[in-house]
């Protein structure tokens, strides 16, 4: 018995021999091990589980090919969820520690108490896109943004003499947004410029959102020359509506978005924006959780960098080498 379970488990060493003959009886006798009655008796499901606040954005697939490759090189399965605590008081997440070895928390799919209540059960969590709450030593992977939103405002000013820039928010509790905020901020003070509230638009990282809002923006003829869209996304939809408004990108309007997404170097005109590495992202996330779940010590802090990508919509007449 207790070479055929290691056999089956994968846990130990057979010979080639007793593996082929194992493997022979269990072909003859058409066994499958049962799943259920392994978990219960090695207490753990072999799935590691993500909750995304959605999955309808061209973002969350890097994200979710880098955690995947991950999660199938060792073994194990993706349980995916999506799941906004803010919109779902009344309902547990659907993933979590009854059916997971771990979970991958994206941005705010779940609030400060339910990622404090799972750290106190000692359950096994790694936090994309998000610190953890109260200065917990909880994991997390993020991206670089105030840096290089500031490194974009500033070639917006500096090298196209923009100063009327308009920023299109992601949603209130992203830090991703508001830390690109700070960094479009800090870019207007180096340049003696002020931080003009009526420019503050809702984006929401969502291309209808920040069609509708940029389109009501541009109907009372807005005095403003650029527009820094906080994901592109929202650039996406902020385009659409300066087309409609008559108005030419980058000839009358600069545009420049956040993330880099596979459509964005084919929009027209192609679109100035930041690179971020959202399926590295993914990688490192998933390996900080195996990490855990092989009592190693994992990196609490995990800030990958980012990269400007300089293509014509900023006003740019070619694209030269990423700065």
């Amino acid at each position: 018995m207790a070479t055929v379970s290691r056999f089956i488990n994968r846990n130990a060493v057979t010979s080639h021999d007793v593996s082929e003959r194992i493997q022979r009886v269990m072909d003859e006798l058409n066994y499958v091990p049962h799943a259920t009655a392994r978990q219960l008796a090695t207490r753990k499901t072999r799935v590691i589980g993500l909750l995304l606040t959605n999955i309808y954005h061209d973002f969350f697939a890097p994200l979710l090919s880098g955690i995947e490759s991950v999660v199938s090189a060792n073994g194990y399965n993706l349980l995916v969820a999506t799941y906004r605590a803010g919109l779902r008081k009344n309902y547990e997440p659907p993933i979590g520690t009854h059916n997971t070895d771990g979970l991958l928390v994206f941005a705010d799919s779940l609030d400060d108490a339910q990622i404090t209540r799972l750290y106190t059960r000692k359950f096994p969590i790694v936090l994309i896109h998000r610190t953890p709450p109260g200065g917990l030593p909880i994991p997390f992977v993020t991206v670089e943004n105030r840096a290089a939103a500031y490194k974009l405002v500033d070639h917006l000013i500096s090298n196209h003499g923009k100063r009327r820039i308009v920023f299109m928010r992601g949603p209130a509790r992203q830090e991703d947004s508001y830390w690109r905020e700070e960094g479009y901020k800090k870019a207007l003070h180096a340049h003696g410029l002020p931080f003009d509230e009526k420019l503050i638009l809702q984006g929401e990282f969502e291309r209808d959102i920040a069609y509708a809002t940029m389109r009501e923006f541009l109907s009372d003829s807005p005095d403003f020359d650029a527009v820094f869209a906080s994901d592109d996304d929202s650039a996406i939809g902020a385009l659409k509506a300066i087309n409609e408004s008559g108005r030419r990108v980058p000839d009358d309007v600069a545009l420049v978005g956040f993330d880099d997404m596979r459509l964005s170097s084919f929009l027209t005109p192609p679109l100035t924006t930041v690179r971020a590495p959202t399926e590295e992202v993914g990688q490192v996330a998933a390996r900080q959780l195996f990490r855990i779940l092989e009592c190693a010590t994992p990196e609490n802090i995990t800030l990958l960098p980012t990269q400007l990508i300089l293509r014509r919509s900023c006003g740019c007449a070619y694209q030269p080498d990423t700065l």
